[in-house]
Order: C-alpha cells, then structure tokens, then sequence
C-alpha cells in the first residue's frame, strides 16, 4: 500500500531508509570509497520484516507479563499480542501510519497519535514525534511523546534496530561487543524475574570489548556505565574487516536490549545484534522503579540515541 512506501535520504556518505508505516527505520548504510557498508540491517516493505526490525516500540517496548499492570490504584488488562507466550509485547505505535510533517535530504519527522481508547487496558491518548537526521558523524533518532489525556499515563518507548559493524556478510560470533552496562535482568519465560543481576564474571560480561563467540542474547542490561558528556556507548566491531560501529544513547535511555536473532530464520540468525535503546526495562509496567514514566497531562518526555560509523 502507498502508506507502506520506503523513503530513502542520503547525505555525509550515509543512506537512510525509512517508512511511514511505524515510523520504521529499515536501513542505514555507510559509503567507504567506492563500497557501501550495512549498519543496520533493512527490508522493503512491512511484509519483509523479520524479528521486530526498526521498529518503534510505544507506549512500552518489550513484553508485559500476561498483559497485566497496575497503575495509580487501577487494574488493566492488554490484548496478549505475543506469539511466544501469554504477554503484551512492543506497544501499538510501530502498526499506525504516520504522518510526514518535514522533510529535507537528510533529515526526516513523522507524527502520530495514539487515540484514547483505541487499545483495551491503555486508556490513554499519545502524541508522538520521531525524527531522523543524517548528521556528519552518523544517525540521529530523536523521539518526544506528549500526554494527550487528562490523568497521568504509564509510558515508555524502545528502538528496534539490528546493527553489523560494516560487514557483507558473516556471523555475529566472531564480531567484538562492548557493553559498558553494570547489571542485567535475570529472566524466567521471557520475563524479568525482579532481579537485576551484576554483569562482571558472568556470560553476558562485555563491559570490556571482546569476541561474541556463541553467547546467546535475549538480556535486559541496567545502570549503563556513562561517559562524561552523559552519552553511554556500545561498540561492536569486526576485527577481519576492521569495520566498526558506534551505538549512544541518551540519559533518557538507561535500558537496552541485545537481541542475537538465534530464533530467527536461518537467513537472518545470528547474522545481525539488535542493540535496542529502552526508557525502562522489558515489563516494565510492573517494575516502575526501573525507569517507567508517569507522564501527566499536556507533559512531554524526551529521549535520542544514535549510531556512529568507525
């Protein structure tokens, strides 16, 4: 449909492809001499989508256990959307269409609301604006969100982009990650068990950079380790090509994700890291001391994170 249509912005050596149907990013691409490199993985078209590629993650990314969440002394109930287990999972944001309110060569913003009472156990209204801007040091995604309602709402928003570190083709496992994060959530069935475990001596110990090897990465990492300008910063590198990647995220986004695909289809297993940039942790709803927003009528939360070619 003309509403799922790719659009694709170029500028400083990079491309960029994205959709309206979600605010989608499907693509970011680096020239390097007369070779374009792959930074985050793409499709054309929402039918080629595999694992939640590019999509934007509102009012809350990640699952929520049995669709259920209390807030401000109310019960709720979500539609069960997961197709691997009985949960909530990513929001309603990523299936609307959205509108283009500017556009230019290098940067694009697109605007949606969510309507009051358009998804059972979300009662509220959400108006957001996501923009993507090619800068000359690499992508920039900015994200606002405005309380459209008249009571306070629970709200949060995840990215869902896949990165290689500039590579054709390949396996995850010989790449190099560094996660500067301090803790991660132990998980039972895909959902946070309420422990926050410390990342130093177990296998998910990337706060120094090394090979990936055949760790597998379905892991909610917390208090990320920032560097002086407030940025945290994820690298992955691979050491063949010694092509790299530069992943920062805001003090917005405390959260993060790393996905490694392995239940993917064999084309897309293990061939690309999703890295994902969260305001609160994988059901959060429920663990609102780990980061969930209570946005109050007419107020705005604010987060950007971006990616670097190296």
């Amino acid at each position: 449909m003309e509403t799922d249509r790719d659009i694709i912005l170029g500028a400083f050596g990079y491309r960029l492809r994205v959709s309206p149907y979600g605010a989608s990013l499907r693509g970011l691409w680096k020239l390097h001499g007369s070779t374009e490199y792959v930074l985050i993985t793409g499709y054309e078209g929402a039918s080629a989508k595999l694992g939640g590629q590019g999509d934007l993650l509102i009012p809350f990314p990640g699952r929520i256990k049995n669709g259920q969440y209390r807030f401000d002394g109310a019960d709720y109930q979500l539609e069960r959307n997961d197709k691997d287990g009985p949960n909530a999972i990513h929001g309603y944001m990523r299936t609307l269409i959205w509108e283009i309110t500017s556009q230019s060569e290098r940067s694009i913003a697109f605007t949606a609301v969510l309507p009051q009472g358009s998804h059972s156990g979300y009662p509220w209204s959400l108006e957001a604006e996501m923009t993507y801007s090619l800068e000359v040091q690499g992508l920039r995604c900015s994200l606002a969100i405005t309380n459209r309602s008249e009571s306070a709402a629970p709200v949060a928003a995840g990215f869902h982009p896949y990165f290689t570190p500039g590579c054709a083709e390949g396996l995850i496992d010989t790449w190099e990650l560094q996660l500067p994060y301090q803790h991660y959530l132990e998980f039972e069935n895909l959902i946070p068990t309420g422990k926050a475990l410390p990342v130093v001596g177990s296998e998910f110990d990337f706060v120094e950079s090394h090979a990936i090897g055949d760790t597998r990465f379905n892991t909610c990492f917390l208090n990320p380790i920032r560097d002086e300008d407030g940025m945290v910063r994820i690298k992955l590198k691979d050491p063949a090509s010694n092509n790299g990647i530069e992943v920062w995220a805001d003090g917005a986004l405390d959260y993060l994700v790393v996905y490694s695909g392995d239940p993917l289809p064999p084309s897309h297993r293990r061939r690309s890291l999703a890295i994902e940039p969260m305001t609160c942790s994988a059901d959060g709803f429920n663990h609102p001391e780990w980061g969930l927003i209570r946005l109050g009528p007419g107020e705005t939360t604010t987060s950007a994170w971006g990616v670097i070619a190296k």
